[in-house]
């Protein structure tokens, strides 16, 4: 039964150890093969992430050469044998911890199960689940956190930019940030994003801008002028249209054509 006891806790560890690592890497893989990687990542970080991931498993496969518990085995020598009164001496330490010992091993016991379950069921998620974009809502519960300032925003600033070139982040750091908006008015625009609610009878164009991967996210939106009631909040678009400066100083799209599309295969802008 002993036996019995330290295989099975030498089949979890290797489990929580190089099991879940080598499952998360067959999951990368697979969604570097199919291109869906950048649905988590940004696109530079993919061939990174697939490195790893090929690693991993090549260490996965070296370790399964290993007999089962030799990860427990430290390979250090822990010296010579002591002496019976160095003996004595530690059996009268041990007899003084012995009552608190069980109720820390079945203390770490139900730590190290609960850990296990969680990590094992967040696995098996990603593994079962199929890939997704973010959520509109959560798009929506981060916007207005903090002024939009995205990729392109330094050269807004010198106010030497080539707008032709502008997603809907960097023109989200221009409106936020612009001080001589009337040096925009005017400029043409095709973007493509999901319509939110915007303020009064207006909607933004919204898209979620990430850095290294989607944990970064932040929600760049642009007000349009169209009618909130003519696009369901979520609804794809593409806008073509120009940015107008208004006389407070604040800036809009206003679309001259405004067609639903499909979610791009790309949801993100980097």
């Amino acid at each position: 039964m002993p036996e019995l006891s330290v295989r099975s806790r030498a089949l979890a560890t290797r489990w929580l150890g190089i099991g879940l690592a080598s499952v998360v890497a067959v999951v990368t893989l697979g969604l570097a093969v199919t291109d869906r990687l950048s649905l988590y990542i940004s696109p530079e970080s993919v061939w990174f992430a697939s490195a790893a991931a090929v690693v991993t498993l090549a260490g996965a496969v070296w370790s399964c050469t290993l007999p089962l518990g030799a990860e427990e085995d430290h390979g250090h020598d822990h010296g010579p044998a002591p002496s019976p009164l160095a003996e004595a001496a530690h059996a009268s330490a041990e007899d003084s911890e012995h009552a608190s010992a069980p109720s820390r091993r079945s203390l770490a016991g139900v730590g190290a199960l609960a850990g296990g379950v969680v990590a094992t069921g967040v696995v098996v998620a990603a593994l079962v689940l199929p890939p997704a974009s973010l959520s509109v809502e959560l798009a929506m519960s981060r916007a207005g956190e903090e002024t939009a300032l995205f990729a392109g925003a330094d050269t807004v600033a010198l106010g030497v930019a080539d707008t032709s070139t502008f997603g809907v982040g960097d023109w989200a750091s221009v409106f936020a940030a612009a001080t001589n908006t009337t040096a925009y008015d005017g400029a043409d625009v095709t973007l493509q994003g999901f319509v939110t609610p915007g303020e009064g009878d207006d909607v933004n164009l919204t898209r979620l801008v990430i850095t290294h991967c989607v944990i970064d996210a932040q929600t760049a939106a642009l007000p349009v002028s169209v009618d909130a009631d003519a696009y369901e909040t979520g609804q794809w678009v593409e806008i073509t249209g120009k940015v107008r400066a208004d006389e407070n100083g604040s800036l809009r799209i206003e679309p001259t054509d405004v067609v639903a599309i499909d979610e791009p295969k790309d949801p993100y802008e980097y």
